[in-house]
């Protein structure tokens, strides 16, 4: 079953979701397939297709990948960096909205070896010193289809959240997923599981005008 969301609601509420993830409740594999044809459907530069996509519905390969989530991402983050960082937000209600997500990641952190299971969206070959123009073309494709899996799970009443840490120990991730690392570059690691109710709402965003420059800059 879907949720039915219409385009324009699905892509106002598709969230990052942290605290609202079930990591009691497995996620049907079923789903997750209907997600990754839906993701294949996006455009992609060229029409190379040259994208991978790696899911794990695994207990012990998703705790391991967790655990790496977590021992990075808690060990960047502290008390000391979160204080710094806040300080440099002038703006009370973005800095409250910040130490809020912040405190929702520092959740995720702590359970994400819990999650029932993982969506690794990955490229075909390594970028590491390529041309600008080239790691445009690359990026772009698969981080739209990624995008696809994340709206299409959203539809499926499954949570998501786009993280990158883990790519600090990519190798060790590419071992336990088995993934070439030599031939194939990850690009994010995401959780996905069931959300605790499907409620969202579209998310607070500093004014229109600062970001948006019609007919130029």
């Amino acid at each position: 079953m879907t949720l039915s969301l219409g385009v324009d609601e699905a892509l106002a509420t598709t969230r990052a979701v942290r605290r609202r993830l079930d990591f009691d409740r497995p996620v049907n594999e079923t789903l997750l397939q209907e997600c990754l044809e839906l993701a294949l459907q996006a455009p992609t530069g060229s029409l190379r297709q040259d994208w991978h996509f790696v899911v794990s519905t695994d207990p012990e390969q998703c705790q391991a990948v967790g655990a790496i989530y977590q021992e990075v991402w808690l060990g960047r983050i502290d008390d000391n960096y979160l204080a710094k960082a806040a300080a440099a937000e002038n703006d009370a209600t973005a800095r409250a909205d910040w130490l809020r997500m912040m405190d929702s990641a520092r959740y995720l952190a702590e359970n994400f070896p819990r999650t029932p299971a993982i969506f690794v969206p990955c490229i075909e070959g390594r970028l590491d010193g390529a041309p600008a123009g080239l790691q445009a073309l690359r990026w772009g494709s698969v981080i739209q289809a990624a995008w696809s899996f994340c709206l299409a799970a959203r539809n499926r009443g499954l949570g998501t959240c786009w993280t990158t840490v883990h790519l600090a120990r990519e190798q060790e991730v590419a071992e336990i997923l088995g993934i070439p690392y030599d031939d194939v570059q990850q690009v994010a690691l995401l959780p996905v599981a069931h959300t605790i109710g499907t409620d969202f709402k579209p998310g607070r965003r500093k004014p229109f005008d600062d970001f948006v420059h019609m007919n130029g800059w």
